[in-house]
């Protein structure tokens, strides 16, 4: 794997990108809650740090789905390690699969997290909402309200998987 940056560094490249303050900020709370979790489940730390602190990096460009799309092709023209890429690229919706990206409009193809790391960045992130703590119930809830079953359905599974790793409710993390 190439060189992680350092986190004063991925702040820096946010700043660069032109992402607000707001943005900066929700990431370093993504950033706190991800790597407690990955030192719980044995992950890569520098990795899960330095791809919470960008997940959100497309958000310089697009609030919408596109923002993990466009943050990941920020990351590669930065020549950041694949790793980070497919971090923010694959955060969004708890995992998208290949069908229901599509359906969204995104690209035809698969945006699940694969590695525990991605997980981990992708999870971390649907347990904050703006820059506050929020049981994953909360998020569940918010999206049955909206209709959308499939998310819930991920966001349940998600979360249980890592409590299951991390031997804990991630709620309590």
């Amino acid at each position: 794997m190439q060189r992680l940056p350092t986190p004063r560094h991925c702040i820096q490249i946010l700043k660069e990108a032109g992402c607000s303050n707001e943005v900066i900020e929700h990431c370093k709370v993504v950033r706190d809650v991800a790597v407690k979790i990955a030192y719980k489940a044995n992950a890569n730390i520098r990795l899960v740090e330095t791809g919470a602190l960008l997940h959100d990096i497309g958000r310089a460009k697009t609030h919408g789905l596109f923002h993990a799309i466009e943050g990941a092709t920020i990351a590669r023209e930065r020549n950041l390690p694949e790793e980070v890429a497919l971090i923010i690229e694959r955060h969004i919706g708890a995992g998208l699969p290949r069908e229901i990206a599509q359906s969204l409009g995104l690209p035809a193809r698969d945006f699940v997290p694969q590695t525990l790391e991605e997980k981990i960045v992708c999870h971390a992130d649907n347990l904050i909402d703006d820059n506050k703590r929020q049981p994953i119930e909360k998020e569940v809830e918010a999206a049955l309200r909206a209709g959308k079953k499939d998310y819930a359905r991920r966001l349940v599974q998600l979360h249980k998987e890592l409590s299951d790793i991390c031997g804990m409710d991630l709620n309590d993390i």
